[in-house]
Protein backbone atom coordinates (compact mmCIF):
# COMPACT_ATOMS: atom_id res chain seq x y z
CA UNK A 1 0.00 0.00 0.00
CA UNK A 2 1.50 3.64 -0.83
CA UNK A 3 2.17 5.08 2.17
CA UNK A 4 0.27 8.79 2.45
CA UNK A 5 2.64 11.45 3.35
CA UNK A 6 0.20 14.07 3.74
CA UNK A 7 -1.59 12.51 6.47
CA UNK A 8 1.29 13.35 9.04
CA UNK A 9 2.63 15.80 7.21
CA UNK A 10 0.92 18.35 5.43
CA UNK A 11 3.89 20.75 4.63
CA UNK A 12 5.80 18.49 2.79
CA UNK A 13 6.52 19.87 -0.56
CA UNK A 14 9.06 17.02 -1.46
CA UNK A 15 10.37 13.66 -1.08
CA UNK A 16 12.04 10.69 -2.31
CA UNK A 17 10.17 7.46 -3.58
CA UNK A 18 10.24 4.38 -5.64
CA UNK A 19 7.96 3.48 -8.42
CA UNK A 20 6.26 0.12 -7.63
CA UNK A 21 4.19 0.08 -10.30
CA UNK A 22 3.52 1.47 -14.14
CA UNK A 23 0.38 1.63 -15.88
CA UNK A 24 1.72 2.54 -19.76
CA UNK A 25 -2.11 2.95 -21.41
CA UNK A 26 -3.19 5.35 -18.79
CA UNK A 27 0.72 6.81 -18.04
CA UNK A 28 0.52 6.31 -14.29
CA UNK A 29 2.66 5.05 -11.86
CA UNK A 30 2.29 4.29 -8.36
CA UNK A 31 4.83 4.89 -5.66
CA UNK A 32 5.50 3.00 -2.30
CA UNK A 33 5.06 6.37 -0.48
CA UNK A 34 4.05 10.16 -1.63
CA UNK A 35 3.09 13.71 -0.31
CA UNK A 36 0.60 13.90 -3.60
CA UNK A 37 -2.79 14.49 -1.83
CA UNK A 38 -5.22 12.03 -3.87
CA UNK A 39 -8.89 13.37 -5.44
CA UNK A 40 -11.49 12.28 -2.31
CA UNK A 41 -13.20 13.28 0.50
CA UNK A 42 -14.29 16.91 -1.40
CA UNK A 43 -11.16 17.70 -1.71
CA UNK A 44 -9.09 18.08 -5.09
CA UNK A 45 -5.86 16.27 -5.86
CA UNK A 46 -2.55 17.68 -5.76
CA UNK A 47 -0.47 18.51 -8.98
CA UNK A 48 3.04 19.05 -9.02
CA UNK A 49 6.29 17.21 -10.56
CA UNK A 50 8.46 13.89 -10.53
CA UNK A 51 11.71 14.75 -11.65
CA UNK A 52 10.40 16.65 -14.34
CA UNK A 53 7.56 14.92 -15.73
CA UNK A 54 4.38 17.36 -14.71
CA UNK A 55 1.48 15.31 -13.10
CA UNK A 56 -1.49 16.57 -13.76
CA UNK A 57 -3.47 13.91 -11.83
CA UNK A 58 -3.47 11.83 -8.21
CA UNK A 59 -6.20 9.07 -7.72
CA UNK A 60 -6.16 6.24 -4.80
CA UNK A 61 -6.79 2.64 -7.36
CA UNK A 62 -6.96 -0.15 -4.79
CA UNK A 63 -3.83 -0.18 -2.67
CA UNK A 64 -1.99 2.21 -4.34
CA UNK A 65 -1.73 5.79 -5.05
CA UNK A 66 -1.38 6.52 -8.86
CA UNK A 67 0.18 9.47 -10.43
CA UNK A 68 -0.79 10.51 -13.79
CA UNK A 69 2.34 11.76 -15.97
CA UNK A 70 2.10 14.27 -18.94
CA UNK A 71 5.71 13.01 -20.05
CA UNK A 72 7.88 9.98 -20.62
CA UNK A 73 7.15 7.14 -17.38
CA UNK A 74 9.76 5.73 -14.93
CA UNK A 75 10.41 2.18 -14.85
CA UNK A 76 9.32 0.15 -12.03
CA UNK A 77 11.96 0.28 -9.15
CA UNK A 78 13.45 3.40 -10.10
CA UNK A 79 13.77 6.26 -7.50
CA UNK A 80 12.15 9.49 -8.10
CA UNK A 81 11.34 12.68 -6.74
CA UNK A 82 8.82 14.32 -5.76
CA UNK A 83 7.67 17.83 -5.69
CA UNK A 84 4.02 19.40 -5.35
CA UNK A 85 2.85 22.57 -6.22
CA UNK A 86 3.03 24.21 -3.30
CA UNK A 87 1.29 27.08 -4.05
CA UNK A 88 -2.32 25.28 -4.79
CA UNK A 89 -1.23 22.84 -2.09
CA UNK A 90 -1.44 25.91 0.53
CA UNK A 91 -4.85 26.77 -1.49
CA UNK A 92 -6.56 23.78 -0.95
CA UNK A 93 -4.79 23.85 3.13
CA UNK A 94 -6.41 26.93 3.56
CA UNK A 95 -9.90 25.98 2.18
CA UNK A 96 -10.00 22.75 3.57
CA UNK A 97 -9.20 24.54 7.13
CA UNK A 98 -11.95 27.21 6.11
CA UNK A 99 -14.69 24.74 5.55
CA UNK A 100 -13.80 23.19 9.21
CA UNK A 101 -14.10 25.96 10.60
CA UNK A 102 -17.66 26.32 9.09
CA UNK A 103 -18.38 23.19 9.96
CA UNK A 104 -17.58 23.78 13.26
CA UNK A 105 -19.50 26.70 14.31
CA UNK A 106 -22.87 25.64 12.02
CA UNK A 107 -23.01 22.22 14.57
CA UNK A 108 -22.17 24.42 17.73
CA UNK A 109 -24.42 26.94 17.70
CA UNK A 110 -27.16 25.67 15.40
CA UNK A 111 -26.76 22.21 15.54
CA UNK A 112 -27.42 21.43 11.43
CA UNK A 113 -25.58 18.29 9.66
CA UNK A 114 -23.78 18.54 6.85
CA UNK A 115 -25.35 16.62 4.10
CA UNK A 116 -22.54 17.16 0.95
CA UNK A 117 -19.79 19.50 0.15
CA UNK A 118 -16.74 20.38 -2.46
CA UNK A 119 -14.11 22.84 -2.84
CA UNK A 120 -11.31 23.85 -5.17
CA UNK A 121 -8.68 27.13 -4.46
CA UNK A 122 -10.24 29.45 -2.37
CA UNK A 123 -13.82 28.76 -2.63
CA UNK A 124 -16.24 25.81 -2.77
CA UNK A 125 -19.47 25.26 -1.25
CA UNK A 126 -20.97 22.98 1.54
CA UNK A 127 -24.88 21.97 2.05
CA UNK A 128 -26.32 21.41 5.75
CA UNK A 129 -29.80 20.50 7.18
CA UNK A 130 -30.93 23.99 7.99
CA UNK A 131 -35.00 24.37 7.30
CA UNK A 132 -34.23 27.87 6.29
CA UNK A 133 -31.34 30.01 5.63
CA UNK A 134 -31.54 33.86 5.89
CA UNK A 135 -29.90 36.78 4.80
CA UNK A 136 -29.62 37.57 8.80
CA UNK A 137 -28.43 34.35 9.45
CA UNK A 138 -26.07 34.20 6.50
CA UNK A 139 -24.28 37.69 8.22
CA UNK A 140 -24.11 36.11 11.36
CA UNK A 141 -22.44 32.86 10.56
CA UNK A 142 -19.82 35.00 8.08
CA UNK A 143 -18.61 36.98 11.26
CA UNK A 144 -18.38 33.85 13.17
CA UNK A 145 -16.08 32.80 11.20
CA UNK A 146 -13.88 35.12 11.06
CA UNK A 147 -13.82 35.51 15.00
CA UNK A 148 -12.66 31.80 14.98
CA UNK A 149 -9.87 32.64 12.43
CA UNK A 150 -8.67 35.42 14.06
CA UNK A 151 -8.55 33.61 17.28
CA UNK A 152 -5.76 31.50 15.92
CA UNK A 153 -6.98 28.27 17.02
CA UNK A 154 -4.37 25.42 16.52
CA UNK A 155 -5.27 22.53 14.13
CA UNK A 156 -3.87 19.06 15.05
CA UNK A 157 -3.83 15.58 13.53
CA UNK A 158 -4.12 12.54 15.18
CA UNK A 159 -4.24 8.73 13.96
CA UNK A 160 -6.47 6.77 16.63
CA UNK A 161 -7.60 3.28 16.72
CA UNK A 162 -11.11 2.84 15.16
CA UNK A 163 -12.92 2.00 18.37
CA UNK A 164 -11.16 4.86 20.29
CA UNK A 165 -11.86 7.17 17.49
CA UNK A 166 -15.52 6.10 17.76
CA UNK A 167 -15.69 6.80 21.26
CA UNK A 168 -15.71 10.80 20.27
CA UNK A 169 -19.07 12.38 20.53
CA UNK A 170 -20.56 13.93 17.33
CA UNK A 171 -17.20 12.75 15.42
CA UNK A 172 -19.13 12.35 12.01
CA UNK A 173 -21.07 15.04 10.85
CA UNK A 174 -22.36 14.30 7.64
CA UNK A 175 -25.67 12.73 7.18
CA UNK A 176 -24.29 9.72 6.21
CA UNK A 177 -21.36 7.96 7.67
CA UNK A 178 -18.68 7.78 4.44
CA UNK A 179 -15.99 5.27 6.68
CA UNK A 180 -16.09 2.12 5.21
CA UNK A 181 -16.21 -0.67 7.66
CA UNK A 182 -13.07 -1.99 6.58
CA UNK A 183 -11.38 0.97 8.40
CA UNK A 184 -9.34 -0.11 11.70
CA UNK A 185 -7.56 3.64 11.98
CA UNK A 186 -9.05 6.31 11.66
CA UNK A 187 -7.84 9.93 11.06
CA UNK A 188 -9.11 13.18 12.85
CA UNK A 189 -8.29 16.90 12.52
CA UNK A 190 -9.19 19.09 15.68
CA UNK A 191 -9.56 22.93 15.64
CA UNK A 192 -8.68 23.05 19.07
CA UNK A 193 -11.55 25.01 21.12
CA UNK A 194 -14.02 24.63 17.89
CA UNK A 195 -14.36 21.47 15.88
CA UNK A 196 -13.38 17.57 16.02
CA UNK A 197 -14.13 15.21 12.94
CA UNK A 198 -12.98 12.57 10.81
CA UNK A 199 -11.02 13.86 7.70
CA UNK A 200 -8.72 12.68 5.25
CA UNK A 201 -7.89 15.82 3.84
CA UNK A 202 -4.67 18.61 4.14
CA UNK A 203 -5.25 21.09 6.62
CA UNK A 204 -3.16 24.73 7.92
CA UNK A 205 -1.74 24.40 11.34
CA UNK A 206 -3.34 27.46 13.03
CA UNK A 207 -6.74 29.19 11.83
CA UNK A 208 -5.20 32.67 11.47
CA UNK A 209 -3.78 30.77 8.21
CA UNK A 210 -6.58 30.55 6.64
CA UNK A 211 -7.55 34.30 5.97
CA UNK A 212 -10.92 36.17 5.37
CA UNK A 213 -13.53 33.92 4.74
CA UNK A 214 -16.74 35.36 2.58
CA UNK A 215 -19.69 34.00 2.42
CA UNK A 216 -20.17 34.64 -1.10
CA UNK A 217 -23.52 33.01 -1.76
CA UNK A 218 -26.65 30.91 -0.55
CA UNK A 219 -29.08 28.98 -2.01
CA UNK A 220 -31.76 26.51 -0.80
CA UNK A 221 -31.34 22.98 -2.28
CA UNK A 222 -33.95 21.40 -1.07
CA UNK A 223 -37.10 21.64 1.83
CA UNK A 224 -34.51 20.96 4.67
CA UNK A 225 -31.07 21.56 2.79
CA UNK A 226 -29.30 24.52 1.74
CA UNK A 227 -26.39 25.48 0.56
CA UNK A 228 -23.33 28.15 1.57
CA UNK A 229 -20.52 29.03 -0.70
CA UNK A 230 -17.49 30.37 0.85
CA UNK A 231 -14.39 32.47 -0.85
CA UNK A 232 -11.26 32.67 1.14
CA UNK A 233 -9.37 36.21 0.97
CA UNK A 234 -5.59 37.20 2.48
Amino acid sequence: MTKLLAHTDAYLQEFEATVVAVNADEKAVALNRTAFYPDGGGQPCDYGWLNDQRVTKVKRQGAHIWHWLEGELPAAGTVVHGQIDWERRYKLMRTHTAFHILCGVVWRDYGAQVTGGNMDELKGRMDFEFESLKKELVSEIEAKLNVEVTAAWPVSVKILPRAEAFQIPDLIRTKINLLPEGITEVRTIEIEGLDLQADGGTHVANTREVGTIKVAGYKSKGKINKRIMLEIGD
